[in-house]
């Protein structure tokens, strides 16, 4: 069923599959004597990784942010691995929460843009999310609910399952890196802005390239003149496969 690496999953180490599989599933069970679930331990995490960002998340500072002692904290979640798999399940269980796509709307051009942007809203939401390396697929119900209202639309407009899976697999890759590319640029600019960048380095760069021809990539870079648009690239990106994609529907 979840064949396809969506780029919101991470690596499973050593973990018991079936001992995650069941917090997944189970996240309200209280542990032990303090009352705590499961699911209260995930929240809080995704509180300080979206206040800030993943660096700032150890098991040490999450075990004081929900009050109990840090080898207590691992009778909740086995470890950090674990942990960052709950945190996007349950950021992906929310992804198309009280936002359905209307029937009478539904294309593939439309389905696509609806999947692009719910994801993009997502990213921006939760930045740490689209840090997070690709591995084995999230069988969790956030994951799943997300993965029935992405393939919902997409269904019965004359596309294939293996199309179909491979479809959103490629909109959610080109949203990932998107997205990442969008995430770093704002870092970097917050510290040091396009104009002042280009007053730093153009001096030194005509200097070091002035006996280097390069035509077509000086005229198209003098066209853009900025760090570019991850945002304005992306969408670039959907038209030209939501048009192969109806080309080879006819």
């Amino acid at each position: 069923m979840y064949r396809t690496v969506y780029g919101t999953t991470v690596p499973n180490r050593s973990a018991d599959p079936a001992k995650l599989v069941a917090l997944l599933w189970a996240p309200s069970t209280a542990v032990g004597r303090t009352g705590i679930t499961v699911g209260a331990v995930v929240e809080a995490a995704i509180r300080i990784a979206d206040s800030e960002g993943l660096d700032a998340l150890s098991m040490r500072r999450l075990a004081g942010e929900v009050g109990v002692g840090a080898m207590t904290l691992y009778g909740y979640v086995p470890g950090r691995a674990e942990l960052l798999q709950l945190m996007l399940d349950a950021i992906a269980g929310q992804t198309y929460r009280d936002r359905p796509l209307p029937r009478s709307r539904r294309s593939l051009r439309t389905a696509v843009r609806y999947i692009a942007d719910r994801n993009w809203d997502r990213a921006m939401a939760h930045p740490w999310s689209v840090e997070i390396p690709p591995g084995r697929p999230i069988v969790g119900p956030g994951e799943s609910l997300k993965y029935e209202h992405e393939l919902e639309p997409l269904d019965g407009i004359g596309l294939s399952d293996r199309d179909m899976d491979a479809l959103l697999a490629t909109v959610l890759s080109m949203v990932g890196a998107a997205a990442r590319w969008h995430l770093s640029l704002q870092s970097s600019r917050a510290s040091l802005t396009d104009d002042q960048w280009w007053s730093a380095t153009a001096p030194v760069l005509g200097r070091a390239m002035q006996d280097v021809s390069l035509p077509i990539a000086s005229r198209v870079g003098t066209t853009v003149a900025s760090a570019g648009d991850p945002y304005a690239t992306l969408q670039f990106g959907l038209t030209a496969v939501v048009d192969a994609v109806s080309s080879r529907l006819g």
